[in-house]
């Protein structure tokens, strides 16, 4: 089989089997097999393409096989998922997909299983996508949208419950459509560190629509970008830096300012934001619970100058002392419903019993940040997620003021307050402005 291939299918089962996250996975396979630019992006698309879309795969799997896939060997579902992929998705001619299907299955599970992977291949090319989404997925229900679109059917739930709040009801198919979608590749030019311009001629990449310091990049691998390589620029999604820029742009900046990340890891905001506040005069600390994302965070913010960002291992809940800061980010553990685009393997790990458990963190997290805001200070509340238990219905129960969001970030992003909905908060969606789904809530202290 190919190189390639062989690739795609181990970052599968390691998903699938060790718990293991593609994108973490996927560089050191491709490394390790030595692939160049165009084999690395087919292994990629293949292991993601499979393991984001293996819902409506194993509808159709199922179909064709008149079997449950959860019933058959996990080497054998990972390589029909691949398979069906490049069927239904991808422009392989039906007879390689077929024939390095068997090879995979042959190798990991013997003659007997090729021959049936053999056979469910086969039964999966003679129909066209659209013709087996027809068959497993029709009509518009919610379960429907689910197999079609592959998102776990409580998923579809809560996104449909966030876009009518939000003022798009109607818009859950253009939003699915989006989650599976490849994300681009966006750096962050870090302020005082990299010009955005420079960057983007640098890397052949251009500016973002709605960030001031984001780079859109065509293709590659950003580590080989110099500016990413020594820490002055770094991979971070458009709607991440806006959200980390609208704790900035909600009050003029004043020298001596103590500004804190409550939960840092791996450091993309903590960097960024530091990057500000060493041109502003001011010092933030990064603060992260576990010893080894802290060491991320030290490592994201090792090109800001001076002292300007000190990093604290410890528990939100706990730590520091009453009022001390006048600019607070909180972006806090969540579902990450929001990047299903950049996470391929995320909407399967999640259910909706952990939305409880988030929301009960989300609300102990946020009474810390409360306690640690000095009078007159401003703190911005952000989850990757649009869901309504982690978003508005936490902050609908802080006992600060909420401001309007959406000031500070059309002014941030030279867009009009009213491109951003009825407030006070903000909501980015994937589909509506190529952002992954992030919500920023911005509250303040009286004085």
């Amino acid at each position: 089989m190919s190189a390639a291939r062989d690739v795609a299918y181990r970052c599968v089962m390691a998903v699938t089997d060790d718990d293991a996250y593609a994108n973490l996975v996927m560089p050191g396979l491709i490394d390790q097999a030595r692939l160049d630019g165009r084999d690395a992006a087919f292994a990629t698309e293949l292991a993601y393409g499979a393991l984001r879309m293996r819902g409506l795969y194993d509808a159709i799997i199922g179909k064709a096989s008149k079997r449950d896939p959860e019933s058959l060997d996990p080497e054998v579902r990972a390589a029909l998922w691949i398979g069906a992929h490049q069927v239904l998705a991808m422009r392989v001619p039906p007879h390689a997909a077929v024939s390095e299907t068997v090879d995979t299955v042959r190798r990991e599970r013997g003659q007997g299983a090729a021959k049936f992977a053999n056979a469910i291949m086969r039964r999966v090319t003679e129909k066209t996508a659209d013709a087996w989404v027809a068959v497993v997925a029709p009509g518009t229900s919610r379960s429907s949208r689910a197999v079609r679109y592959s998102h776990p059917e409580w998923v579809v739930a809560e996104l449909e419950r966030s876009l009518a709040a939000d003022g798009r009801a109607g818009e859950i198919d253009a939003l699915l459509e989006a989650d599976n979608t490849a994300a681009r590749v966006t750096l962050a030019a870090r302020p005082g560190l990299a010009d955005r311009d420079d960057l983007a001629s640098e890397t052949g990449g251009e500016p973002g629509l709605l960030s001031p310091w984001a780079v859109g990049l065509p293709s590659g691998r950003p580590g080989d970008v110099e500016a990413v390589a020594d820490g002055r620029a770094a991979v971070q999604d458009e709607g991440s830096q806006v959200a980390a820029g609208a704790l900035v742009a909600a009050r003029d900046l004043a020298a001596g300012e103590r500004w804190l990340d409550l939960c840092a890891g791996p450091g993309g905001k903590a960097a960024l934001l530091g990057a500000i506040a060493a041109e502003a005069g001011s010092h933030l600390d990064a603060l992260e619970l576990h010893p080894h994302r802290a060491e991320l965070v030290r490592r994201s913010v090792r090109a800001v100058p001076g002292r300007a960002v000190s990093v604290h291992v410890g528990d939100a809940r706990e730590w520091g002392e009453a009022g001390a800061y006048q600019r607070i980010v909180l972006d806090a553990p969540c579902s990450g419903i929001g990047a299903l685009r950049r996470r391929p393997e995320s909407r399967w790990r999640r259910s909706p019993e952990d939305l409880t458990e988030l929301a009960t963190l989300q609300r102990e997290l946020l009474a810390s940040a409360e306690r640690l805001l000095a009078p007159g200070g401003v703190l911005a509340y952000i989850t990757c997620s649009p869901v309504l238990s982690e978003t508005r219905e936490v902050v609908a129960d802080s006992a600060l003021r909420q401001i309007d969001a959406r000031e500070a970030v059309a002014s941030l992003t030279g867009t009009a307050v009213t491109d951003w909905g009825a407030g006070p908060h903000v909501q980015m969606w994937p589909h509506a402005h190529g952002t992954d789904a992030m919500f920023v809530a911005l509250l303040e202290r009286p004085a």
